[in-house]
């Protein structure tokens, strides 16, 4: 049974999708732990309620990123993970860190990468006149939003959208992207290729 630790900043839908699914289709793993650096994460309680170890590692609480990090990896390595999983956690991870956990750390990213990395995602896709947005799922390198590249998620732009309008359907895809991308690490059905991770059964890696 592999472990997987889920690390979150605030109310963690993508985290809630993966217990849910974890718990539904009877994965060959298990979330171990779910770990928050702000104290008041809502998503802390519905984990506990779950009977998930939760715990937090208050960035605030740290001189720099480094301490922090080296707190925050501690409190992680406490659950032997296989596996550590991203899901909004808004924090900026040094090379470090990302070194430690290099191939089994995984993020999700709202938008269709390399394209919009950073922040306010969808706004920048609607200013650029992009005809689509979307999700990426990838592994975690040193450098922000980017790595080998998991999974995709693509939806639509439509007339009249707004950032809110356009997040809400491409967190409704994250919602089975993400949880599906984790099944498929804990089943060892992935294989790094160049800067993608391919499927080793041919399962279709694009949500739509």
């Amino acid at each position: 049974m592999k472990n997987v630790v889920i690390l979150i900043s605030g109310r963690g839908s993508n985290m809630e999708a993966i217990v849910h699914a974890c718990q539904r289709e009877s994965w060959p793993g298990r979330i171990a732990a779910v770990i928050s650096n702000r104290p008041e994460a809502a998503g802390l309680a519905f984990a506990a309620a779950q009977g998930i170890a939760t715990a937090v590692v208050d960035h605030k609480a740290y001189a720099g990123r480094e301490p922090f990090d080296a707190a925050l990896r501690e409190a992680i390595d406490a659950h032997a993970p296989d596996l550590v999983v991203l899901a909004g956690f808004m924090r900026i991870l040094t090379p470090a860190f990302t070194a430690h956990y290099s191939g089994r750390l995984l993020n999700i990213h709202p938008s269709l990468l390399p394209a919009f990395p950073g922040l306010h995602t969808h706004e920048r896709a609607l200013e650029a006149g992009c005809q689509v947005a979307g999700a990426t799922v990838h592994l975690v390198t040193a450098e922000l939003d980017h790595g080998p590249i998991v999974a995709q998620a693509v939806v639509p732009v439509l007339p009249g959208d707004d950032a809110q309008r356009l997040a809400a359907r491409v967190l409704a895809l994250e919602h089975q992207m993400y949880p599906q991308a984790v099944r498929w690490f804990l089943q060892d059905e992935l294989r790094i290729d160049g800067a993608r991770v391919v499927h080793q059964q041919g399962a279709a890696q694009l949500f739509t």
